[in-house]
């Protein structure tokens, strides 16, 4: 039987309203039938910190530090937390909700989402598993999070490497459409990171930094060589491709679908109202 095929759009490094603007554009139009299924891999210029859908950023976000750090700063149309993404491959999965191979609930259609990152792990040579909480104290910490960080600690089916969480994913389903996206981390400094959030005091964020440490790992602190993104962008289509039982197509957007998305980015997810709304 032929394969699926869906698209693949590489959009490179790109602003932060751009790619959450570029991310909502998909889920419209592939609810609209005018796209088939997709996936898309990016990067961010400048490095960025995004945040949840439901965080308060005046309760946990050191803005002074985010501009003193030239980063970014976008709020995403996913829950979670906090994520510096600097050194990473970011990817997002559009698809319909009632696409055959998607399982009806949240945590189900994760985990199948999730198969292709995992597979494009072992093609890195690393030996990711999925995260499922089994205690009722791991299962407490997901409905109660301890830190604004995103990679505090792992949820339902999400990737792990020798017991420390290696991407961290979110999912938003509307209009019909799920739209699932990531970060898989290639390095990650922990120092700029932390510096980026709010804390009761200095003691609160060493004891949180240190323990994230045994909680969170990149992939350069787990391979004995450098992995580049293009390596990892290989990796990972692979990884897609099997994970899925795809084909992926290359796409490149038309002049129409840019200035859509840059005109989406300007009046939304660039504004105050949108960043800063909660």
């Amino acid at each position: 039987m032929a394969k699926e095929v869906w698209r693949f759009i590489d959009s490179g490094y790109c602003p932060p309203a751009f790619n959450m603007a570029l991310d909502e554009a998909l889920l419209d139009w592939h609810s609209e039938g005018k796209i088939p299924p997709t996936i898309r891999f990016y990067g961010w210029n400048p490095p960025t910190l995004s945040i949840g859908y439901f965080q308060k950023v005046e309760k946990e976000i050191d803005l002074e530090a985010v501009k003193r750090h030239g980063l970014g700063f976008v709020r995403r149309p996913t829950g979670g937390r906090g994520v510096l993404h600097d050194k990473e491959l970011t990817y997002s999965v559009i698809v319909s909700e009632s696409h055959p191979a998607m399982p009806k609930t949240v945590t189900e259609a994760y985990r199948v989402i999730s198969q292709g990152i995992l597979e494009g792990f072992r093609y890195l040579g690393l030996d990711a598993y999925f995260a499922v909480p089994r205690t009722e104290e791991e299962k407490a910490d997901l409905r109660s999070p301890r830190s604004a960080v995103c990679f505090d600690a792992p949820s339902w089916y999400e990737l792990v490497v020798e017991g420390r969480k290696i991407a961290g994913s979110a999912q938003t389903r509307q209009k019909g459409v799920i739209l699932q996206h990531g970060s898989i981390l290639l390095d990650l400094d922990e120092d700029l990171l932390f510096s980026l959030f709010k804390y009761p005091n200095e003691r609160v964020k060493e004891r949180l930094q240190r323990d994230f440490k045994k909680k969170a790992v990149a992939i350069n602190e787990l391979t004995s060589r450098t992995v580049t993104i293009e390596e990892a962008k290989e990796a990972f289509y692979k990884g897609f491709e099997k994970g899925l039982n795809i084909v992926l197509e290359p796409y490149t957007l038309t002049a129409e679908e840019r200035a859509y998305v840059e005109e989406l980015a300007r009046t939304k997810y660039e504004s105050d109202e949108w960043n800063f709304k909660r």
